[in-house]
């Protein structure tokens, strides 16, 4: 049977949570900060304060919204034909951060970002196997910041079949990627039948909202991207220190902004997402390699069931700034018990530091975990043939089954089969130079890269999204700024 699925409320404790959001939303409500999205609002029956710019939600309208939203969708990748589907009982795993360094694993070195590292990763993800989504989690220090998104964008067709994520970067960054996801798709309607693209919509804690992140939302829903409606509240600083208090807290905040991508685009498709944790008290510093941010993010996964929505969870994330014991103790708890809660997007993979550092061969080694992972949640098949009563009557004492068909024909599917993990013995693995994890996962970067064909695509593409980079690149920093001012 496979594992039973992991929780950490009970059906009181959940339903308790739903009727003390419905009570915050409607005598505390949130500061929403765009004024088109205040006016949506005020016209469907929400209490806006024009100074405070703080806006109350009847719980009629938060539950019709809540049923708008769909329960299940399928994010396709840049090839359409690869289809990863959202929704219950389904489970995809994404890297996602803002590193601006890296980590040279051979001497752990820290170096700057640069648009190679954002070409490698991209090019990593989509071939490692246990990983089914691209994103753009490495911020280029060698490229103006007004063109990262594009740059990225671009590398992403021409090397990649998968799926990419980014975030909700304001009106004009946003507007551009939708732009080259359409020149990739062929214009809006094919992009609404096979999205390919996914937007991070952070929410600031607490208890409001910013307006670049609310225009991202908005474009998105208008093309039909998922949106992955995410707080970032930590307990403690930004939230109230118990766990509970956090929960309650960000899922005001979360059904809020369901509420407010499902009357500008009925039927958007949205997650419901989380990248909240504890603050470590003593530096006032978020802890995402913290116990507790598992423990959040299994919640959360439990209280987007409630609702009827996918959810998009952290795990994976460390605060250390090397390959050690910490890294991996740290992101393997996370990865196992937001899996284990039933999280649909988890995301992380790839960096360290809190995701401010990024390491090419962390995404070789998180691969494996995630296969471990993965193995653990399939659980234990039983039934007469895998019990195995004729084979162990037959082998009977003192024998062995190397050599049984059993084995042969089930060891791939009921073992784990390491890449990069080592279990030689101890003379094997001196005669083979004492390698470490490192070492392997650096020999799988190398050789990935070096067998890796760019895509063969349209030249007419190619030189559309070569002509839009060109364009971005003539723009200034002010000309995103002027975009994000309300009229």
């Amino acid at each position: 049977m496979q594992p039973n699925r992991l929780e950490f409320l009970s059906a009181e404790e959940v339903a308790d949570i739903q009727n003390k959001t419905l009570e915050i939303l409607e005598l505390t409500g949130i500061k929403v900060n765009l004024k088109k999205m205040r006016d949506l609002l005020a016209d469907h029956g929400c209490q806006v304060d024009p100074k405070t710019h703080i806006t109350k939600f009847p719980p009629a309208l938060v539950q019709t919204a809540i049923q708008k939203a769909p329960a299940e969708f399928v994010i396709h990748g840049a090839n359409p034909d690869i289809r990863f589907p959202m929704g219950p009982g389904k489970r995809v795993w994404s890297g996602l951060g803002t590193a601006f360094r890296m980590l040279n694993a051979d001497d752990g070195s820290h170096a700057d970002a640069t648009h190679q590292d954002v070409t490698t990763h991209l090019i990593l993800f989509d071939h490692l196997d246990n990983i089914s989504c691209n994103q753009m989690d490495i911020w280029a220090q060698d490229l103006p910041m007004h063109t990262i998104h594009v740059e990225a964008l671009r590398t992403w067709v021409l090397q990649c079949t998968k799926s990419i994520g980014m975030g909700a970067y304001g009106v004009m960054a946003t507007q551009d990627m939708m732009e080259m996801v359409s020149l990739l798709r062929g214009g809006r309607d094919q992009m609404k039948k096979h999205p390919p693209f996914c937007g991070i919509v952070s929410i600031e804690s607490p208890l409001s909202s910013t307006q670049a992140q609310l225009e991202g939302m908005i474009i998105l829903g208008d093309y039909g991207m998922p949106a992955l409606l995410s707080p970032e509240a930590m307990a403690g600083t930004t939230a109230p220190a118990p766990l509970a208090g956090l929960l309650l807290q960000h899922n005001v905040e979360i059904i809020a902004h369901v509420v407010m991508a499902q009357i500008a685009n009925p039927g958007a498709p949205i997650m419901y997402g989380t990248v909240s944790t504890i603050a470590d008290l003593k530096t006032g510093s978020p802890a995402l390699g913290s116990i507790e941010t598992g423990m959040i993010s299994a919640a959360s996964a439990q209280l987007a069931r409630s609702y009827g929505l996918p959810v998009r969870t952290v795990a994976g994330a460390t605060e250390s700034k090397m390959l050690d014991v910490q890294c991996g103790f740290e992101r393997a708890q996370s990865m196992l018990l937001a899996a284990m809660a039933g999280a649909n997007y988890i995301t992380c993979v790839g960096t360290l530091e809190s995701t401010n550092l990024g390491a090419h061969a962390m995404a070789v080694i998180d691969n494996e975990i995630i296969g471990r992972v993965d193995r653990a949640l399939r659980g234990i098949q039983v039934n007469d043939i895998l019990l195995a009563p004729e084979d162990i009557q037959r082998v009977g004492p003192g024998g062995n089954y190397l050599m049984e068909p059993l084995t042969l024909e089930s060891f791939k599917q009921e073992h784990f089969i390491p890449s990069v993990s080592d279990r030689d013995q101890m003379e094997a693995w001196k005669k083979a130079g004492s390698p470490g994890i490192t070492d392997h996962a650096q020999a799988e970067v190398v050789r990935i890269l070096a067998e890796h064909q760019s895509r063969n695509l349209d030249p007419k593409l190619v030189q559309e999204m070569d002509n839009y980079v060109n364009a971005v690149k003539h723009r200034s920093i002010a000309d995103f700024e002027a975009a994000e001012w309300e009229s």
